[in-house]
């Protein structure tokens, strides 16, 4: 007879990518401490000190810092990037408000996975929620997909809903788009751990592989 322990399939490692607060980075975190999740959060990287690698260090999570200023040339800096995430030996990446575009070295070595604040491809780019509501849409959300060379233009994973009030602004927004962000990251990685995922041109499939 077996433990469920004994049973429970080995968790997958994921390196995470932050740049600031690191609150998603602490969705996952909060996730991974229960061994049911199925994922180990291997080492958490930065492109400067911020305060998600503080949570991440209070973990115990081993981290490390990339920063763009300390290479000749962006080419340099994502090699050295690619190199310290391949340390980790992820099955994937995550990054969690994490505000650099990639390069070819670092998206080449494995799945990389992102979340942006608005119902892509609507509203890409570093000002989603505020372009959304200039734009008077009634409803927008939050986007999970697969990183590639663009700017918010990967193959989409899953998506959310938000309404969008008559009286919102910028800040009431996203604050309502944070909370369903933090739940789909929290969902998704753990079902692409748990069953696996493809990418076929622009559609992404969980499950099956």
């Amino acid at each position: 007879m077996t433990t469920d322990a004994a049973a429970r399939p080995q968790p997958v490692d994921v390196v995470v990518l932050v740049s600031g607060s690191g609150t998603l980075l602490q969705a996952l975190l909060d996730a991974a401490a229960d061994p049911a999740y199925g994922v180990r959060i291997a080492a958490v990287g930065a492109d400067r000190q911020c305060v998600g690698l503080e949570r991440a260090e209070r973990a115990g999570i081993p981290t490390f810092v990339a920063r763009p200023k300390d290479f000749a040339d962006r080419d340099e800096w994502d090699l050295a990037l690619a190199e310290q995430v391949a340390a980790a030996g992820p099955r994937f990446v995550v990054t969690a408000g994490f505000m650099r575009i990639l390069g070819p070295a670092t998206l080449g070595a494995q799945p990389v996975v992102n979340t942006h604040p608005a119902l892509l491809p609507s509203f890409p780019g570093a000002h989603g929620v505020r372009d959304a509501l200039a734009y008077g849409v009634k409803v927008t959300g939050t986007t999970c997909h697969v990183v590639d060379a663009g700017v918010d233009t990967g193959p989409i994973i899953e998506q959310r809903v938000v309404a969008v009030e008559d009286d919102d602004t910028e800040e009431s927004l996203h604050e309502r788009i944070k909370v369903q962000e933090r739940d789909l990251l929290v969902d998704v990685v753990r079902r692409l751990a748990r069953e696996g995922f493809s990418v076929d041109g622009r559609r992404v499939r969980i499950g099956g592989v």
